[in-house]
């Protein structure tokens, strides 16, 4: 898979205003955006629409909503393929940054990269693309 094959994305937020930006600056780059307002939905669309990558808000139902649905995802088989991301404000909140960058951090934060919000596409286009470019070199 490279970055063309990137077709469908799967977006989950529990923020409907960021959900919809987010859906139309995706979508004005030429993705076709799935999108769940919980967890729980978003898994279960994520089933049914085998999304070509997914973007996850960490906080939702609960502060650690984001980081259990991408490992619910990574368990499949269907999501070992994909790239996720975790989208969040916490730094924003919190001081505290997080990452996916080393093995510690990857053992843990079953995801490809974390991403601050508010998002930046380019930022995310990149991610897509270090991550097409490590799984073909891995």
């Amino acid at each position: 898979m490279n970055l063309s094959d990137v077709k469908k994305i799967l977006l989950v937020d529990d923020d409907i205003d960021l959900l919809e930006q987010n859906k139309m600056l995706l979508e004005a780059k030429g993705f076709q955006v799935v999108t769940a307002e919980s967890a729980e939905d978003g898994f279960k669309i994520f089933q049914k629409e085998k999304p070509d990558a997914a973007i996850l808000d960490l906080i939702m139902e609960q502060m650690d909503s984001g980081f259990i649905l991408a490992y619910k995802i990574k368990k499949t088989a269907h999501g070992k393929r994909i790239p996720v991301f975790i989208l969040t404000s916490a730094t924003y909140e919190t001081g505290f940054k997080f990452s996916a960058s080393t093995a510690e951090e990857k053992e843990w934060i079953k995801c490809d990269g974390i991403l601050n919000k508010p998002v930046v596409v380019e930022e995310l286009l990149s991610k897509l693309e270090a991550y097409e470019v490590a799984a073909k070199n891995n």
